[in-house]
C-alpha cells in the first residue's frame, strides 16, 4: 500500500464529503460483482455487494440533493438517503454507521480530523446496537477498528488526508484477520465481504479526494495484488443469532409524558429480555421487549409516563424452538397490491418472495400486499416502507422469508406510523407456514401468535448450483455442482438432482407420517419433480409429497418438511 499526499487538509466541508461519497459508491460500483460472489456457500445468491452499493447510492442521490456546504447537512442527508435505501443486512447496518457518523457533524459548518475520528468511533457504536447480538470477524469489527485507526491518527497529526490513510491501513489489516476470528471464514478461505464492503469504500473516498486535489503525486489506494487478495468471501454471519428467541412474553407499550429518558430505559431494560426497542422522544416512546417478566418491565416504564397500547403475547413454544433453530442489486421493483377484498380488515399481511409461483400461492392465503425480492434482491427498507403504507388498514404484519430481510423489515416497521409487528419468517417455507395459521376471525395479536408458533412447526432446504468450488464441513465442491442446504446448514453434494434431494433429505428429515412441499424453480420442469418423487415415495411411503410450481430463481428447488 503506497501512500502520499503532498499538502495537508485540515478541514472538510460538505461539498468534500460529496465528492467522497461518490468515489466511494464508483468503486463499490466496480466491486460489487466480485463482493456478491463470495460467499461461505457457493450458491449465486450472495448480494453484500449489491446491498451496500444499492444502499450506498441511495445515501449519495440525497447527500446531492442537499444544496448547501455545511458538512452537518450534508451528512445528514446522506444518512437519510441510506436508511430509506438500505438492503438487506448489511446495507442496514452500514445505514446505521452513517446515522452515528452525521449524528457526531450536527451544526458543524466543517468538520476538523478529531470530529472526523469522533464521527468514526460513533458511527461504529450505532452499527453495533444495530445487531441484537454482535459477532467479531465481521463488518462491525472493521468499523471499530476504524475508529480506532481514526483515533491514533489524530495524536499524529491533524491531517485529515493522514486520517484517512492511517484508516484504511487499520481496516486493512482488520479484515486479514476476520479469518481468524471465525472459524467458518477460515475453513472457507474468505474473509468477511461486508467488512471489505467498507474497505472499498474508504479506498473509494480516498480515491475520489485524489483526483480532485490536482497536488497529489502519488497513487493513495491498496496495491492491485493487495486487493484482489481480499475478494475471498463472505458468511453473512450478522443474523447468524439475531433474532433467536430467548424469552417468553413479547412485550409491546407506548410510553406517553414529558421528558421521558429513552437512553436511560433502553439501559435500566438492557438485562431484562432481548430483542430489545426502545425509541422515540421525549413525549412519547414505543417499547418492545422479549422478556420472561412482562409485569417488571412495566413497573419500570411507568416511573416515566403513562403506558398505553399494551401488547403481551405467549412466546414460549416458540422460544424453545427457535433456540434450536440453525441460522439460515440493483433496485428492486415495486409491490404488488393483490387486489380485492382483504383477507382481514382488522390486519394487513405484507410479505416478501420472488417467483410467480409463489407469489399466486401467497396471495391466495391472504396476503394483501407483495413485495418482490428474496434471494439476490432484497428490497429496500423503503421500498416495504411504502408497502407497509400502502397496506390497507392500521395494523400490519409483515413477513420477511429471507434471514437478509428481517432486519430491514424492523427497520421499516419503526418508521411506519402504523401498528407494524415483522414476523421474522427466514425462508418462504416459514412464511407459507406462518400464513397458513391465518383465520378471518382472528385479532392481529392472535394472528402474530399464531404466525410466530408456526415458524418453528416447519424445516426447510433450498437446493442450487454451486457457482464456485468449496470445501465445508468436509463436502469437496465443484463448481457447477448442485448443493443442498438445509435449515440454513450445506448438507449435500452431487451432480443429479435427485440423488442430491434425496441425500438432504435423509439428512434433513426425520420420522414418518412427513408432509414433504417441493416448490420447484423457474429452470426446472415439473415432469422431473414429478418422477423423482415418486422414487423418494417408494422408500418412504408414510410421507405426503406435495408439488408447487414457484418459479423462484437461484434455487432450483425449495423444500419444506412438516
Amino acid at each position: 500500500m503506497e501512500v502520499f499526499l503532498s499538502l495537508p487538509v485540515y478541514s472538510f466541508d460538505g461539498n468534500d464529503l460529496k465528492i467522497m461519497l461518490r468515489g466511494a459508491v464508483d468503486l463499490l460500483g466496480e466491486s460489487k460483482g466480485e463482493i456478491d460472489s463470495l460467499n461461505v456457500f457457493p450458491v449465486p445468491d450472495g448480494d453484500t455487494g449489491t446491498n451496500m452499493f444499492n444502499s450506498l447510492r441511495s445515501a449519495v442521490r440525497e447527500a446531492e440533493s442537499a444544496d448547501t456546504e455545511k458538512i452537518s447537512l450534508v451528512a445528514a442527508a446522506a444518512a437519510r438517503g441510506c436508511l430509506l435505501g438500505a438492503r438487506g443486512n448489511s446495507g442496514v447496518i452500514l445505514s446505521q454507521f452513517l446515522s452515528g457518523f452525521a449524528g457526531i457533524l450536527k451544526d458543524r459548518d466543517t468538520a476538523t480530523a478529531q470530529d472526523i475520528a469522533r464521527a468514526f468511533r460513533e458511527g461504529a457504536v450505532f452499527a453495533r446496537q444495530a445487531v441484537m447480538n454482535p459477532v467479531e470477524g465481521t463488518i462491525l469489527t472493521v468499523f471499530q477498528k476504524s475508529a480506532e485507526g481514526a483515533g491514533a491518527a489524530t495524536t499524529q497529526s491533524d491531517d485529515l488526508l493522514r486520517l484517512l490513510v492511517s484508516i484504511l491501513k487499520k481496516v486493512f489489516l482488520a479484515l486479514k484477520e476476520t479469518p481468524d476470528q471465525l472459524e467458518i471464514l477460515k475453513e472457507a478461505g474468505v474473509v468477511d465481504a461486508g467488512g471489505k464492503g467498507f474497505v472499498v469504500i474508504l479506498e473509494g473516498m480516498l480515491q475520489a479526494l485524489k483526483k480532485a486535489s490536482p497536488s497529489s503525486s502519488k497513487e493513495t489506494m491498496l496495491a492491485a495484488e493487495e486487493r484482489e487478495s481480499l475478494f475471498k468471501g463472505d458468511p453473512q454471519l450478522m443474523n447468524t443469532t439475531y433474532d433467536k428467541i430467548g424469552f417468553a412474553y413479547c412485550t409491546e407499550f407506548l410510553i406517553k409524558g414529558k421528558e421521558i429518558p429513552v437512553d436511560k430505559i433502553k439501559d435500566e431494560l438492557a438485562g431484562l429480555g432481548d430483542s430489545m426497542l426502545v425509541v422515540g422522544n421525549e413525549g412519547i416512546a414505543r417499547v418492545h421487549i422479549h422478556t420472561n417478566h412482562p409485569g417488571t418491565i412495566l413497573e419500570n416504564c411507568l416511573l416515566y409516563g403513562l403506558i398505553d397500547n399494551i401488547k403481551i403475547n405467549n412466546m414460549l413454544e416458540q422460544s424453545k424452538a427457535l433456540l434450536n433453530m440453525p441460522a439460515e442489486e440493483t433496485a428492486g421493483p415495486k409491490s404488488e397490491s393483490t387486489g380485492g377484498e382483504s383477507w382481514n380488515r382488522n390486519y394487513a399481511v405484507v410479505s416478501v418472495v420472488s417467483g410467480d409461483g409463489l407469489k399466486q400461492i401467497m396471495k391466495s392465503l391472504g396476503v394483501d400486499v407483495i413485495i418482490p425480492g428474496g434471494q439476490t434482491l432484497n428490497p429496500s427498507t423503503g421500498e416495504i416502507f411504502n408497502a407497509i403504507e400502502e397496506a390497507p388498514g392500521q395494523s400490519v404484519i409483515v413477513l420477511p422469508n429471507n434471514k437478509n430481510v428481517i432486519l430491514s423489515a424492523k427497520q421499516a416497521g419503526e418508521a411506519s406510523a402504523k401498528d407494524v409487528v415483522v414476523v421474522p419468517s427466514r425462508t418462504v417455507a416459514q412464511g407459507i407456514a406462518a400464513l397458513l395459521q391465518l383465520d378471518r376471525e382472528d385479532s392481529s395479536d392472535q394472528a402474530v401468535l399464531k404466525m410466530n408458533s408456526a415458524l418453528s412447526s416447519v424445516s426447510s432446504g433450498e437446493i442450487a448450483f454451486a457457482v464456485r468450488e468449496t470445501v465445508y464441513n468436509g463436502l469437496k465442491i465443484n463448481k457447477g455442482d448442485l448443493i443442498g442446504i438445509w435449515n440454513g446448514e450445506l448438507k449435500s453434494a452431487g451432480k443429479e438432482l435427485g440423488t442430491v434431494l434425496a441425500d438432504l433429505l435423509s439428512k434433513g428429515v426425520d420420522g414418518e407420517g412427513r408432509l414433504i412441499t417441493f416448490y420447484y424453480g423457474d429452470s426446472v420442469e415439473r415432469t422431473k419433480i414429478e418422477n423423482i418423487a415418486a422414487e423418494i415415495n417408494l422408500r418412504h411411503p408414510s410421507w405426503e409429497l406435495e408439488i408447487h410450481y414457484g418459479g423462484q430463481p437461484v434455487y432450483e428447488l425449495i423444500i419444506s418438511a412438516e
